[in-house]
């Protein structure tokens, strides 16, 4: 089972002096549809723009600044979506749904 970091949480990745903010998890790319572990902004400036947006994998990070907040939803989200192969997404999120994840 994969790991995931929460959203939410800060990182730096190899190569690279700026820090990172994870704002989603398997994220799959619109051009190639190639699925990356995680989509990022930069860290303080948040999303300035769609070109801000950064797909990256979990072997890029370099090191852990902040972990994200998570509670019993988030801590059953990770442990779903880290059964990649067998999570299937709701079709549409209401309101009422978030309570129950």
């Amino acid at each position: 089972m994969k790991k995931y970091l929460p959203i939410g949480s800060v990182v730096s990745l190899k190569e690279t002096e700026k820090m990172l903010m994870i704002t989603g998890l398997a994220q799959q790319e619109a051009q190639t549809e190639k699925v990356w572990d995680y989509s990022g902004v930069f860290h303080p400036e948040g999303m300035m723009t769609s070109a801000n947006m950064h797909l990256f994998n979990a072997d890029e990070i370099q090191t852990l600044h902040f972990v994200g907040f998570q509670n019993q939803a988030c801590i059953r989200f990770l442990n779903e979506i880290g059964n990649i192969e067998s999570y299937t997404p709701p079709s549409r999120f209401k309101p009422s749904d978030w309570g129950s994840m």
